[in-house]
């Protein structure tokens, strides 16, 4: 019996030592795992694509997978020193998935920190060597297409860094500006453009972006400039001041209204629309195009002294309430109110797309025939309505160079 116990005694002690070194071995694994330095190891793309998902640079505002080990518990991960977005809940030890920034200064980031992702995690950091370039540059809109020769404007978009070359109306500019965000250019327009104008264009060592529409083009699909080109057939408000609206391109309309009632649609009364007869919207070649293909453009300018903030410009396919494009820029999509105002004027870009059912709030229009016929030709309507609940004061805005182009 006494062998018997001094057996299964000795049997007991090898298991409790073997699961000792078992435990320790454990631990020892664990403790690696979350508590050693981070290493990376590659960066490859988020939606692997066969043959190429190892990236040997990247863009900004993408997802990517960082490869490599510890990487769990992470704290910061900064490209290019930008802090970028991640759910650490997402990570594994060997992989992380991250948000590369959308907007990175690159002028503005210090030379150590070009071309690099900074680790941040409880248990250490590490910096990754790796190519990160701009993406190629997209322009997004310009601050007034029709300016006059020697005045300044903007285009406006995205990765405007490492700029080799701007063009405006098709002219080269030499002198231009740039801000650090890569979101903005300033120039002047320069002088000796013709009537039809020219496209704007970006280059940078990333690529180009150019728009599919002319600046300063004041004949093709112009509806009304109340120049060269007229179809309004009644009751205009023709003005040509430079003193009341600076930087005006000949005559414009000017639209009032004083002491309007909550939801006042009497456009017809005092000078409040801009009717405009039939012209051709969109080319019959276009006629089966998306409807964010197209859309009505116009320059305005609110003055200061009377701020807009309240009613909306409703834009309307020949005098019908069928499919209206609201435009109100004093309100935003959560409802707050900030009085709108412009300094000179500005361009307007209402897509196809925008006009919808009930008063410009309900169900957008299915296609470009169903809002302007099988022709693409009808009249069109610009009218200022008071659809708020409550009263207007005072509006005044200037209005010129009503047309429909492609932007897409």
């Amino acid at each position: 019996m006494k062998m018997l116990l001094k057996y299964v005694n000795s049997c007991l002690l090898l298991m409790l030592l073997a699961a000792g070194i078992l435990t320790q071995q454990s631990c020892k694994k664990d403790s690696s795992s979350s508590t050693g330095t981070p290493v990376i190891t590659g960066i490859r793309n988020y939606a692997a694509h066969p043959g190429d998902s190892v990236l040997k640079k990247v863009g900004t505002g993408l997802w990517v997978v960082i490869s490599g080990r510890n990487l769990k518990s992470a704290l910061q991960i900064n490209f290019d020193g930008v802090a970028a977005s991640f759910n650490d809940a997402w990570f594994s030890d060997t992989s992380a998935i991250v948000l590369i920034p959308a907007v990175i200064a690159f002028p503005s980031v210090p030379a150590k920190q070009l071309n690099t992702v900074q680790y941040i995690t409880t248990h250490g950091q590490t910096t990754f060597s790796f190519p990160i370039v701009p993406p190629a540059p997209k322009i997004a809109s310009i601050s007034d297409e029709d300016a006059l020769p020697g005045d300044s404007v903007k285009i406006y978009g995205f990765n405007f860094f490492l700029i080799k070359s701007v063009t405006f109306a098709g002219k080269a500019i030499t002198s231009y500006t740039s801000s650090n965000d890569g979101t903005s250019i300033g120039l002047v327009v320069p002088s000796g453009i013709p009537q039809t104008g020219g496209l704007v264009s970006v280059t940078t060592n990333s690529g180009a972006a150019a728009t599919v529409y002319n600046v300063e083009d004041f004949v093709d699909g112009v509806f009304q400039n109340w120049d060269s080109i007229n179809t309004y057939p009644w009751g205009s408000n023709t003005q040509n001041s430079s003193t009341d609206f600076p930087g005006n391109t000949g005559y414009y309309n000017v639209l009032t209204a004083t002491n309007l009632a909550a939801n006042d649609f009497a456009w017809y009364d005092g000078g409040r629309g801009v009717n405009m007869g039939a012209s051709q919207w969109v080319p019959i070649a276009d006629i089966d195009s998306s409807l964010s293909s197209f859309a009505v453009k116009f320059e305005i300018s609110v003055p200061k002294s009377t701020p807009w903030s309240g009613g909306s410009i409703y834009v309307s396919a020949n005098g019908s309430f069928t499919y209206i494009a609201r435009y109100r820029p004093w309100i935003n999509a959560a409802g707050t109110i900030t009085p709108f105002t412009t300094t000179g004027w500005i361009t307007v870009t209402v897509p196809l797309s925008s006009f919808l059912t009930n008063n410009g709030t309900g169900t957008p229009v299915a296609s470009i025939t169903d809002l302007v016929g099988s022709s693409g030709n009808t009249g069109m309507n610009v009218w200022y309505i008071n659809d708020a609940t409550t009263p207007v004061t005072a509006f005044t805005m200037a209005i010129d160079n009503i047309r429909v182009v492609k932007i897409n």
